[in-house]
């Protein structure tokens, strides 16, 4: 039975434990930093809107989840670009539409380029299948081109991405085997990295290039990673580290984390994904993928709210520029499963993660802050 990549990251990453609720404490927020990218992941609220979900804000009025998410603080939306994938979400074109109604909110875009034609994340960085048979030559050229192309769609349409993240979640390489980081040779990865760079840049300067790993948990992974293909030549503008704390640890060790990848390249530090659960409860036949928390922090309403709100102190205060919220808008609704290949026939895993109920209400304690 396939599962659902977040499930993969917990049996790959740290098993889910009761962290000290002493450990957990946030840092106070230092006045001397602000968090300037305070970001949401909705890559599955265009299909939910499709097929029907509605949003509520917290005095209960229904609204496009943009306009609740912007109400809340957001002001950076990332959205997943698959290159095609079955369920005919997520691609280019679905992309396209969307970033125009992201750009219409004034709200910034980061396009996140899986390079796959379903989930990539550490345990998996599958090929998309067009380029299935392509060794490292022709790789480079399929992410140059590729990435242009997505890019220059979006930037002549009025919808230049502000940011773009070249692979997701690549702590051991991306499009394996080819772009796996084996025996710590970073060579063809640190190529494949290179050709999306440039592409970016190509298509629009001022646009910041993101690299993206799971790897707030551990600052010698972390390092091993960075100094990897800063070794081979890579040149990035912002560090994006994922971080959840039942997998990830505690919320000290992901600052001292983003505290040292700052210092140690000289860059601009986020955290590209993070979420906490509201209930253990399950919305649909599919299986949460997410069952536990951390000390500390409830799962109710109030303990979403205030987890999120930690990560972001903690974040801020170590040196971080912005936060994501990942899929926020992803509650259950009836063909929108996790599973692009049965996208209609599949249940959704994260619905005890996102900020909005089973009846589509926000929880008014998650809140974006500066």
């Amino acid at each position: 039975m396939k599962i659902p990549g977040r499930i993969v990251k917990a049996a790959l990453l740290l098993a889910a434990v009761a962290l000290p609720a002493a450990m957990l404490t946030p840092t106070n927020a230092a006045a001397a930093n602000s968090l300037t990218m305070l970001g949401a992941d909705v890559s599955s609220a265009q299909r939910a809107i499709d097929l029907g979900a509605k949003y509520y804000d917290s005095s209960g009025t229904a609204k496009d989840p943009l306009d609740i998410l912007k109400g809340a603080g957001v002001n950076y939306v990332r959205l997943r670009i698959w290159n095609n994938p079955a369920s005919g979400y997520n691609n280019k074109a679905k992309v396209l539409a969307y970033a125009k109604q992201v750009k219409a909110k004034g709200l910034k875009l980061l396009i996140d380029f899986h390079y796959s034609d379903t989930w990539a994340d550490p345990g998996k960085q599958y090929k998309p299948a067009a380029w299935s048979s392509h060794g490292i030559s022709a790789l480079q050229t399929d992410v140059y081109n590729y990435t242009y192309d997505v890019c220059n769609s979006l930037k002549s349409q009025g919808t230049t991405p502000d940011s773009v993240q070249i692979g997701n979640e690549i702590n051991v390489g991306m499009l394996w085997d080819d772009g796996k980081v084996v025996n710590n040779s970073f060579t063809n990865l640190g190529l494949l990295l290179k050709s999306g760079y440039n592409a970016t840049k190509a298509c629009n300067s001022s646009t910041q290039v993101i690299i993206h790993t799971a790897d707030a948990d551990s600052d010698s992974n972390a390092r091993w990673f960075y100094d990897g293909i800063k070794a081979q030549g890579v040149n990035w503008d912002i560090t994006g580290l994922s971080y959840y704390c039942m997998w990830h640890g505690t919320l000290a060790n992901m600052g001292s984390v983003v505290s040292d990848m700052k210092s140690r390249y000289g860059k601009d530090v986020i955290i590209a994904e993070t979420a906490y659960p509201f209930t253990t409860s399950d919305a649909d036949g599919t299986a949460n993928s997410v069952t536990s928390g951390c000390s500390g922090y409830p799962l109710t309403w109030a303990g979403q709210g205030a987890e999120f709100t930690a990560v972001q102190n903690t974040a801020r205060s170590a040196g971080a520029i912005g936060v994501f919220y990942w899929e926020p808008t992803w509650y259950a609704v009836t063909g929108n499963g996790w599973d692009p290949a049965n996208i209609s026939g599949s249940g959704d895993g994260w619905d005890n993660m996102a900020i909005f109920n089973w009846t589509g209400q926000v929880n008014p304690n998650v809140k974006w802050t500066p």
